[in-house]
């Protein structure tokens, strides 16, 4: 995998939604979902608390993923991982999941949460090889992602977990990662 992974800037908006739609699109077929929600808006996404990182093709330079983490009321949550299909399979996730980790515990964090789908390979059976566990939640912030899931029904397509990945720890972040360019 030759790629670059730097902070999204707000020119980055329409790639940001456009990847998140195209990578939406595996999930549906995946799951039967039809009735699925579209893509959050780029500049919404780029605008809210947290950080986003981009990975570009080096040979194109092209967008071909992003990895957004929230900062809902101190902790660390990571809200959308999204790869285009066509640069899939090619390590550009977990790329963006290590950057992610590293970026989290740089900015102070000891842990990163996010939601998940229990059964859908590339979702928590990913995750527990990028060093989530899965968690209960803890914070009004974390009990409200399943109130919104129970709203937008998503459980009808499986069951949904909460997954933590310890930051402070020393062993998630000792491998050899990329780390985004600022």
């Amino acid at each position: 995998m030759n790629a670059n992974i730097r902070p999204a800037r707000s020119t980055d908006a329409e790639f940001v939604e456009a990847i998140e739609s195209a990578a939406d699109a595996l999930l549906v077929d995946a799951l039967g979902a039809w009735e699925w929600p579209p893509a959050q808006d780029g500049a919404t996404r780029l605008a809210s608390p947290g950080f986003v990182l981009l990975i570009e093709d080096d040979a194109t330079h092209s967008p071909v993923g992003f990895v957004h983490v929230l900062d809902a009321d101190g902790h660390a949550h990571l809200e959308q991982l999204s790869v285009l299909p066509s640069a899939g399979r090619q390590g550009h996730g977990r790329a963006l999941v290590r950057a992610a980790l590293h970026e989290a515990q740089e900015r102070g964090y000891s842990r990163i949460t996010l939601r998940t789908y229990a059964e859908v390979p590339w979702n928590a059976p990913f995750y527990a090889s990028c060093g989530f566990l899965e968690s209960l939640p803890e914070t009004a912030f974390q009990r409200s992602l399943i109130e919104t899931e129970e709203a937008l029904g998503l459980e009808r397509h499986g069951r949904r977990v909460q997954m933590t990945a310890e930051l402070d720890d020393g062993t998630l972040l000792s491998e050899k990662r990329p780390r985004a360019t600022v």
